[in-house]
């Protein structure tokens, strides 16, 4: 019988940045999330938790289900990004437009426990512009459902007006 870790692996890769967002932990670890991702054909989570304090259950996969890893902190993120098929972040503009960057298909997933959340106004244009998916951590096993990533629109970085307007609006400067 082939070992699951040389079979085809597809990971899901989870990034909460360098804050606490057990939300997100604990959505993407339900038992929902996690066969969703399964009938995806998803083999692996693997969840970037910062200072977290849920701590999620490690899994080998030896029963069929997901290889499920984590850990806190990491100096290389983007290759963590760059071996995942699937990547679910935290709305940071870093994190989110790193991803984008390296053609990574993206969900992000705002964290509601911050006021004044900018994060929203960016995650909602980006999918308004179809490059992602956004979602909160309760709507995660829904987003995963209903997702087609090949409608997904390559992001093109460039041009920096579309971002500065969405930043600008959420000031509240006026259009030009």
């Amino acid at each position: 019988m082939e070992d699951r870790e040389n079979a085809k692996k597809r990971l899901v890769f989870v990034t909460v940045g360098t804050t606490s967002f057990d939300a997100l932990v604990k959505a993407v670890v339900t038992q929902h999330v996690q066969d969703e991702l399964l009938k995806r054909g998803y083999t692996h989570l693997l969840i970037q938790m910062g200072r977290g304090t849920f701590f999620p259950t490690k899994c080998d996969g030896a029963d069929g289900s997901l290889v499920v890893d984590y850990f806190t902190f990491s100096s290389c993120i983007a290759d963590h990004i760059r071996s995942a098929s699937l990547v679910i972040s935290h709305a940071g503009s870093g994190s989110i437009f790193e991803t984008l960057k390296l053609g990574k298909p993206l969900i992000v997933v705002v964290n509601e426990d911050l006021m004044d959340n900018h994060q929203c106004e960016l995650a909602e244009a980006l999918e308004e512009r179809k490059h992602l998916y956004y979602t909160r951590p309760h709507t995660l096993h829904q987003t995963l459902t209903k997702m087609e990533l090949e409608s997904l629109v390559p992001y093109t970085p460039g041009d920096g007006t579309p971002v500065a307007r969405i930043i600008d609006r959420f000031l509240g400067f006026p259009d030009d």
